[in-house]
């Protein structure tokens, strides 16, 4: 079974306030987001990281990888340059890219799912049900600027852009409760993001 997840950012400690993470500290969240992984994923599953595993801290990836049981697949994001250097890491991952294709079941269906930590407007095969799956982006509803009148305008809304284009879903961990996720609990958990979104 494939399952997904994007920007644990294990070891990163500005990250509980960027995303309002709802941990005390980078040890509980740690504690937390290896104990949802090891309930969650069987031992012949493939889990998609699309990107952003740990950030550089005291601990060495291995510290984590090794725990972690099924097949580890690796998407590339911005922040993982430290553990694609460390050679002990890197052989957790049955396979490392930038971007991929793979092959899923959604509804009882073989689908085409393309894999990048970046989101792209618009993928290889979009017009023909191909999904698309992204991180980098976190839980972000888009952000804001201020004007010379210091009102905020809204320069982007990532989650209703995309969600547009239909078939692209965030593998975020805080949208997916913080453990790697099938295609149709990945589906299911953006639809309620962004039904949340629309009642703020």
């Amino acid at each position: 079974m494939n399952r997904y997840i994007s920007d644990m950012h294990l070891g990163h400690a500005n990250v509980l306030r960027f995303d309002h993470r709802p941990f005390t500290d980078v040890e509980e969240m740690e504690h937390y987001m290896m104990k949802k992984w090891q309930d969650t994923v069987q031992k012949d599953d493939d889990v998609w990281i699309l990107g952003d595993f740990a950030y550089h801290d005291k601990k060495n990836p291995v510290e984590y990888l090794r725990q972690l049981p099924g097949h580890k697949h690796l998407i590339i994001g911005n922040h993982d340059g430290v553990l694609l250097k460390n050679a002990a890491a890197m052989r957790y991952f049955e396979s490392v890219d930038m971007l991929t294709k793979i092959v899923d079941t959604l509804d009882g269906e073989k689908r085409q799912v393309i894999l990048c930590h970046y989101p792209i407007y618009e993928w290889d095969g979009y017009h023909r049900g191909t999904i698309h799956i992204y991180g980098h982006v976190h839980n972000s509803s888009g952000h804001t600027k201020k004007n010379e009148n210091q009102t905020e305008t809204q320069l982007s809304d990532i989650p209703h852009l995309f969600a547009a284009r239909g078939n692209a879903f965030n593998a975020g961990c805080m949208i997916n409760g913080y453990a790697p996720v099938t295609l149709r609990e990945l589906r299911e958990n953006n639809q309620r993001f962004l039904e949340s979104l629309d009642q703020r």
